[in-house]
């Protein structure tokens, strides 16, 4: 379930078009301290990518950040990225015609930190038009 105060802070950054180093420091200090706690939170985050072009830069670090440490260390098997996970991920960052830079930057740096990695979470680092088919083949099966 999605802490209300995450889901106003979306709002509020769509809303307003731009993401500014302020509304980080908030996102992590206030709404986030802990982490993400479920796979809808990170989908949201995710998505904010997406709906808003004018970001700090330090978004981008701690969303990745964010990511990593949910997927990698919050999911089980703790430290390995198996094929239900990898779906799950590759999906939430290429909804809409595959990752964005960002979507692809996440890919790889969970793929770097864990100590192993599904096929799948492998295409999306690859960005563009090489995620989009292999989470449709997966997706269908």
């Amino acid at each position: 379930m999605i802490q209300a105060s995450l889901q106003d802070f979306c709002n509020r950054m769509v809303a307003k078009g731009t993401i500014t180093r302020d509304d980080v420091n908030e996102l992590i200090r206030e709404i986030l301290p802990e982490g993400l706690a479920c796979r809808d939170e990170a989908d949201m985050l995710i998505g904010l990518d997406r709906a808003v072009r004018g970001a700090d830069p330090a978004f981008g670090d701690v969303l990745t950040a964010v990511l990593v440490d949910f997927a990698v260390w919050g999911e089980r098997p703790t430290g390995h990225i198996d094929a239900e996970i990898a779906r799950w991920l590759a999906g939430s960052l290429s909804v809409g015609g595959g990752p964005t830079p960002l979507g692809t930057r996440i890919a790889r740096e969970v793929i770097r930190e864990a100590q192993s990695s599904h096929e799948l979470l492998l295409a999306c680092a690859l960005g563009g038009s090489a995620c989009i088919p292999a989470v449709t083949r997966r997706l269908a099966a």
